[in-house]
């Protein structure tokens, strides 16, 4: 599965994705990616699958699009 990644989370990993196996839910999800990218576990992020914010009991097949969005602010 692949994990898209903006703004500050692309720069704090030094990539725009990450190739990760496919967990069976989002907040599985979110354990992987902040034990493997230990960068990302402090860091305040949202996950979207399928261009919608998911919450972590969403389940995964691994075919879906998966983005971890950080906060956002503007005026």
């Amino acid at each position: 599965m692949q994990v898209l990644l903006f703004a500050s989370l692309a720069e704090l990993v030094g990539s725009r994705a990450l190739d990760v196996e496919a967990p069976a839910t989002v907040g599985e999800l979110v354990t992987l990616l902040n034990s493997g990218w230990p960068a990302l576990a402090g860091q305040s992020y949202r996950v979207a699958v399928d261009q919608t914010y998911a919450g972590l009991d969403q389940s995964l097949s691994g075919a879906e699009e998966v983005a971890l969005i950080p906060p956002v602010s503007g005026g």
